[in-house]
């Protein structure tokens, strides 16, 4: 109820004014967080900077080129791309790929000279620029702005008279969009990957020395900081434009820093008790050095320099010999292997604290000596950026790549839109292209629900322009004056509603743009729904035919290749027969390759939709697996334990090489029914590293050795539980 005021003998209340819900809208623009306040603060960037550009061009250059080409520009780059980060993350990137803009104008340009010519181009660039996804987040998100910049100029008229006003127009939109996102409603910050890192380490670090102290284990408090630490570390609750996925040196360092402090808890967390007695001392000592270790690589992170090389590595070579001698800790009788284990996970943990110090030296920029390097894991630490950007691109140039298969999809698409465009001579046939692009999905069955929903918005949206043109006739001002509303409208509306919206209302927007350009009737908003129509069809017709199932398919058969080359990995480390460290090395590589298409096939599965009863399965487990036995079987050949492992003789050498064979072939049995599509068994025998009799001494490796084993058996029981169960009938939900 407002207040009441005198007006002339009339009780009447006052009229709220404008300006506190005018503010209370600008506050949530600026510092809301969901996906209206996001989608508001974009619809602004992108409405100012692609108007002012047009409104330049048409009505003060009166160049209705230059004008075309500066809306679309920032349309491209900020309505049709997803480039994730900040705004000014945003404008880095929009201002790297300028110059890859003015290529691809110019060649659309020069290649509007044939129809052949044009196609040939479309199905190459359409395929380059979807690839480019393999570059990270950033570039995938540009990609799709990159390919309008090359359909809008392959169209006739062939005119390169007038390549020099395209290049300026698409120019002048891109530099309003980078100061539109530097100087405009800066979306609220959100934490770095490497803040994340160091959060987890300082836990970690926290975790060791509470093991150090009595009672020798972790309060409940501490261990809850540590799942939520390590789970804040997970993919999927990183933002987009912080998970660190180029191809870079330090991209992968800092994933690296990210996976080994995951790795690092989670051993802290499993870590069992000494016993009945005092611990071991050497054994508090590791655990001393591994918190100061973590300790170190959380400033590290947090400043920005290097920690440079720390003491854990000295230490952890100290405790290796140590454990050569008296087993101070077994003092009752019985408690052998239970000491030799909980040693055996005191030095997986520590090799993840190196791991951790290691990567996270390397992702600030200090180079690696050769000794930090021997094991593997920071292969790629003295390879160039060109070299590292070669591998990544040649490791997905195969048509198992879900990054290929997506790329083919859309050249295709792409292609065989303007071949119908050209034969047919569509009137505004980039309007189809633009369609195939937007509409097309990983599976056939996203596709059709999106190219049904694509249609209905398009025809209602397509009716909306016809009146709006029938009543506004020939008046540009009409449409000058309501462009800068319904374009504010389309692109806050049609992110939040669906794309049923997205299209009706960029309907709109087109009608007013081309109505500005040269005369229009209703007959335009028809010809934009004919358009929509024949790209929906042609999105839809690539759909079924190239991959329909999207990733789920290929996640199932990378993940049978992946448990495949773990047995082989297994294999390798244990056999007696495995004398050779170029094979074993040569099972590593095939094992990390394995890991890289997995991971990326099942990156791409996690964001397709799946109905009520299709089944799922627990797919992480399986990656989680593969980085155990590659870090595992790493470990297990260091210069320092190779010796060892390969040394055992006697029953010790028996026991591990049969568990390792015997593992490896259920990890292969288990690979090779996935990938024929049968139940795989389930449960598995875990290796008991008691074929010794109580209390026989036998070397550390030997229980390094059986633990990594027990652990990749637990791993195996785990995944086939879940494949059988998945299908044997569908799963209520998919695992975490």
């Amino acid at each position: 109820m407002g207040p009441e005021r005198d007006t002339g003998g009339t009780t009447s209340r006052a009229c709220p004014r404008p300006g506190p819900a005018l503010r209370r809208v600008g506050s949530a623009l600026r510092h809301g967080t969901d996906g209206s306040a996001y989608a508001g603060r974009r619809a602004v960037r992108v409405t100012l900077a692609a108007v002012v550009a047009f409104y330049i061009g048409l009505y003060g250059l009166h160049d209705p080129v230059a004008a075309t080409y500066g809306l679309f520009a920032a349309v491209s780059m900020a309505g049709l791309s997803r480039i994730p980060g900040t705004g000014r993350q945003r404008a880095v990137v929009e201002l790297r790929v300028l110059p890859v803009g003015w290529v691809l104008v110019t060649a659309g340009t020069l290649l509007a000279v044939h129809t052949w010519a044009a196609v040939a181009g479309t199905l190459v660039f359409g395929f380059l620029l979807s690839f480019a996804a393999v570059a990270g987040p950033r570039l995938a998100g540009a990609a799709p702005g990159l390919q309008l910049l090359y359909i809008l100029p392959c169209f006739p008229p062939y005119a390169p008279q007038t390549l020099g006003e395209r290049l300026g127009g698409m120019t002048l939109g891109i530099l309003l969009l980078v100061l539109a996102e530097v100087l405009l409603l800066p979306d609220p910050p959100v934490a770095s990957y490497r803040a994340l890192s160091a959060d987890a380490a300082m836990t970690a670090a926290r975790c060791a020395t509470e093991l150090a102290r009595p009672p020798w284990s972790l309060s409940p408090e501490t261990h809850a900081a540590a799942r939520s630490a390590g789970d804040a570390l997970r993919p999927f609750r990183v933002p987009e434009s912080e998970r660190p996925a180029g191809p870079g040196r330090r991209e992968r360092a800092l994933s690296q820093t990210g996976m080994a402090a995951r790795v690092l808890l989670a051993r802290l967390q499993k870590m069992p008790g000494p016993g009945p007695r005092s611990p071991y001392p050497p054994s508090l000592a590791l655990l001393h050095e591994v918190a100061a270790s973590a300790r170190l690589t959380a400033a590290a992170l947090r400043t920005g320099r290097p920690a440079g090389p720390g003491r854990l590595w000295n230490a952890l070579a100290v405790y290796r010999r140590s454990r050569t001698g008296p087993l101070n800790e077994a003092t009752t009788p019985g408690t052998t292997t239970m000491v030799m284990r909980r040693q055996a996970m005191l030095m997986e943990a520590a090799h993840a604290g190196m791991a951790l110090a290691t990567a996270s030296d390397l992702a600030l920029g200090r180079r690696l000596g050769p000794s930090e390097t021997q094991d593997g894991s920071f292969w790629y630490a003295g390879r160039s950026t060109v070299r590292l950007w070669g591998h990544r691109l040649m490791g997905h140039l195969s048509p198992r790549s879900v990054y290929f298969q997506n790329a083919m999809r859309i050249g295709l698409a792409l292609a065989a839109a303007r071949t119908v465009a050209g034969v047919d001579s569509l009137p505004h046939g980039f309007w189809a292209m633009l369609a195939a692009l937007t509409l097309i999905r990983t599976t056939a069955a996203q596709t059709g629900t999106v190219v049904r929903q694509a249609l209905v918005g398009a025809l209602l949206g397509a009716l909306a322009a016809a009146a709006l043109l029938v009543f506004a006739g020939g008046s540009t001002t009409a449409y000058a004056v309501v462009l800068p509303a319904i374009m504010l409208a389309t692109f806050w509306i049609g992110p939040t509603r669906g794309v049923g919206w997205a299209q009706g209302m960029f309907t709109l927007v087109v009608s007013t743009v081309f109505a500005q350009l040269a005369p229009a009737t209703w007959q335009l908003a028809e010809v934009r729904f004919l358009d929509v129509l024949t790209g929906s069809v042609i999105g839809l017709a690539i759909g079924l035919l190239a991959w329909p199932r999207g990733a789920q398919e290929e996640l199932r058969r990378d993940v049978a290749v992946l448990l495949r080359a773990i047995g082989t990995t297994i294999a390798s480390t244990t056999s007696v027969r495995a004398e050779d460290p170029v094979e074993t090395q040569r099972s590593q590589v095939a094992l990390r390759h394995a890991l890289t298409l997995a991971e990326s096939s099942f990156a791409q599965y996690q964001s397709e939709p799946r109905g009520p009863g299709t089944p799922g399965a627990d797919w992480q487990a399986t990656l989680m697996t593969g980085h155990h036995a590659l870090r595992g079987s790493q470990r297990l050949l260091e210069p320092g334990d190779a010796d060892g492992i390969r040394s055992l003789g006697g029953v010790c050498r028996e026991g591990v090489a049969r568990d390792g064979d015997e593992l490896a072939g259920r990890y292969v049995l288990v690979g090779a029914l996935l990938a024929s599509a049968q139940r795989p068994p389930s449960g598995c025998r875990r290796p008991e590293p008691d074929v010794l009799p109580a209390d026989t001494p036998a070397p550390p490796v030997y229980y390094d050795a059986e633990a990594w084993l027990r652990g990749l058996a637990v791993d195996l029981d785990h995944i086939t539980a879940a494949t059988a169960t998945t299908m044997a009938g569908p799963l209520p939900e998919e695992r975490d």
